[in-house]
C-alpha cells in the first residue's frame, strides 16, 4: 500500500489540509480530499481559542487498525487499558540540536500510548524530518516519517483527539481555525478518518489551523531554539503549493527516548 501524503498548507491566509491522490499498491486510486478552514453564515464568533482540555479520568481503550506497509517494522500498541494520567518526558536528541518533549495523555491518550510504543521500539531513530514550512500562520517542522518523503506510517491508523474530541461532529466551528501555540507537537494526518500514524508536527511559532489534529505535549525551550535556528535557514521549497520543503540545515533523529 502507498500511503496517501500528509501535507499541512496554507492558502488565502487560512490554512488547510490536502491529500493527494495515491495509488493504493492494487490499481485503485485514494480520493483526493481538501479540508478547508473557512467560516460559515451560522457559525459563531472567531476567537481562534483552543476549547478547554479535557482532564485526566480513568484508562480508555485505543483502536489502531492495519493500514498497509509500515515504513519501518513495528508492532502496534496495547490497545486496552490505556492511561489518561501522568506526564511522560521525552528526549530527542536531532543533528540539528536537543528537542524536549512533554507529552499529554489527558488529552490524547491514544496518541501518546502510540508515540511512547513506537519511541520505545526504536521507530524514530535515524529518521529524517522531511519538511520545514515558514509561512505566515503556519511554521512547523514536520518529522516521524522513517522514508522521508511525507508517505510513511507505522502500518497502522488511529482516530483524532483533542481538540477535535472537544467539539460535536456537527458543530460548525470545526471548520474554523484555531490557534495552534508556539510550543506545541501535534499529529498530521490526510483528512480522513483513522489517518494518524506517526507523522507529527512541532509548533515554532503560532500557527492557524482547523482543530482537526491531535494536541498531545508541548515543546520545551531548548527544542524550541533548536527548530527556530533551522527555521531561520529555510527550506528548499520542494512542496510547492502546498507549502514549505525540506529545511535547507537537515534535521536527522538520531534517538528518543521517553521517561515517566
Amino acid at each position: 500500500m502507498t500511503r496517501t501524503p500528509i501535507r499541512l498548507a496554507v492558502a488565502a491566509g487560512a490554512a488547510l489540509l490536502v491529500a493527494g491522490c495515491s495509488d493504493d499498491g492494487t490499481g485503485t486510486s485514494t480520493t483526493t480530499t481538501t479540508r478547508t478552514a473557512t467560516a460559515t453564515q451560522s457559525a459563531p464568533a472567531y476567537t481562534g481559542e483552543l476549547p478547554e482540555r479535557p482532564a485526566a479520568g480513568a484508562p480508555v481503550d485505543c483502536s489502531y487498525t492495519p493500514d498497509g506497509g509500515a515504513a519501518k517494522d513495528v508492532a502496534p500498541p496495547q490497545e486496552s487499558g490505556v492511561t489518561t494520567a501522568g506526564s511522560p518526558a521525552v528526549t530527542m536528541s536531532t543533528s540539528a540540536g536537543p528537542i524536549g518533549l512533554t507529552l499529554d495523555p489527558a488529552a490524547a491518550p491514544c496518541t501518546v500510548n502510540s508515540f511512547v510504543s513506537l519511541a520505545g521500539q526504536g521507530y524514530f531513530d535515524d529518521t529524517p524530518c522531511h519538511r520545514l514550512v515558514t509561512s505566515p500562520g503556519l511554521q512547523v517542522l514536520q518529522c516521524g516519517d522513517p522514508s522521508g518523503t511525507g508517505r510513511g506510517g507505522p502500518g497502522y491508523g488511529f482516530d483524532t483527539e483533542y481538540p477535535e474530541t472537544a467539539y460535536a461532529p456537527t458543530d460548525p466551528t470545526l471548520s474554523q481555525a484555531v490557534v495552534y501555540p508556539r510550543g506545541t507537537v501535534a499529529m498530521a494526518n490526510t483528512g480522513q478518518p483513522g489517518s494518524n500514524g506517526s507523522q507529527f508536527f512541532l509548533v515554532y511559532a503560532d500557527s492557524q489551523l482547523p482543530p482537526a489534529y491531535t494536541i498531545f505535549g508541548t515543546i520545551d525551550e531548548a527544542g524550541l531554539a533548536t527548530i527556530e535556528k533551522v527555521a531561520a535557514a529555510g527550506d528548499d521549497g520542494s512542496m510547492g503549493s502546498v507549502g514549505g520543503g525540506a529545511p535547507n540545515l537537515p534535521v536527522q533523529i538520531e534517538s528518543v527516548t521517553v521517561t515517566s
